[in-house]
């Protein structure tokens, strides 16, 4: 499923990808806009309808009349603005209702089931990235639609102080119990390629988070919890070889990893 460059398009039976025009270093290739549709229905879900770009939302609704649809159910995977900043507009053109948890939409939680056109979405809440993080499992395509909570290419920022560490390994968890009794094969992420592998992909990640705090334990006993801004301290000696540019999301995860430790900072 996954690719060295990524186009969206029929990904599933049920799950087609519309990437938005928004490409850069913390949104990769853009964002997934992913459209479902059960086979021979005429309603649509729509997840995620990205950054407010009139022709991407044009294109979001092309491939749901192309399918002989219309769209019944806007959700949001979380509230990022590259996720959900459209939302509002989408919903205006299509007519369908927004769904989401929390910023005034709390009508989404952890096991509820949305049903539209024979469609089946089970929520299955992964907060940590953000707290209002939902993914969402298709259990008839065997993949969870994962928001910024599993990427289709590195890892996911623990966006501090909204994100918070300790939620996101648990949901780390929960998303490898579903990969560990064969429900979630296959990831439909919020950013980058669509992953056949879901149980290595959420394995590769649980390692990841243990090893960088490992290394910021290190950092920590090094000298960096003497510094000034133990922040910086650990930025240096952990992220040296990470791009500049994305610094400043390494600098969240930090400090929300120094809080799971229980390491103040100024």
């Amino acid at each position: 499923m996954a690719g060295d460059e990524w186009h969206g398009g029929q990904i599933t039976t049920r799950a087609h990808c519309v990437l938005a025009p928004n490409p850069g270093s913390m949104t990769l290739d853009g964002t997934n806009t992913w459209v479902l549709i059960e086979p021979g229905s005429t309603e649509a879900v729509v997840i995620d309808p990205g950054p407010l770009d009139e022709g991407h939302l044009k294109r979001v609704c092309r491939v749901v009349a192309d399918a002989g649809a219309r769209v019944t159910e806007t959700i949001l995977t979380h509230g990022h603005h590259d996720h959900a900043e459209a939302a509002p507009r989408f919903a205006e053109l299509t007519g369908s209702r927004i769904r989401a948890l929390g910023r005034g939409h709390d009508d989404l939680g952890d096991g509820d089931v949305v049903t539209t056109g024979g469609l089946e979405l089970r929520v299955v809440a992964t907060p940590g990235h953000t707290s209002d993080s939902l993914s969402f499992a298709l259990p008839s395509d065997h993949a969870l639609l994962t928001g910024d909570t599993v990427l289709g290419r590195g890892t996911t920022v623990v966006a501090h102080p909204d994100g918070e560490l300790a939620a996101y390994l648990s949901s780390l968890e929960r998303i490898a119990e579903l990969t560990g009794n064969g429900e979630v094969t296959g990831i439909l992420p919020g950013h980058g390629p669509a992953l056949g592998d879901a149980a290595a992909v959420v394995a590769f990640y649980r390692t990841h988070r243990q090893e960088r705090l490992e290394q910021v334990r290190q950092a920590l006993a090094d000298g960096a919890a003497q510094e000034a801004d133990p922040v910086e301290g650990v930025l240096t000696r952990v992220y040296a070889d990470v791009p500049q540019e994305v610094w400043p999301a390494a600098r969240l995860s930090i400090r929300a990893q120094l809080d799971y430790l229980g390491v103040s900072w100024s």
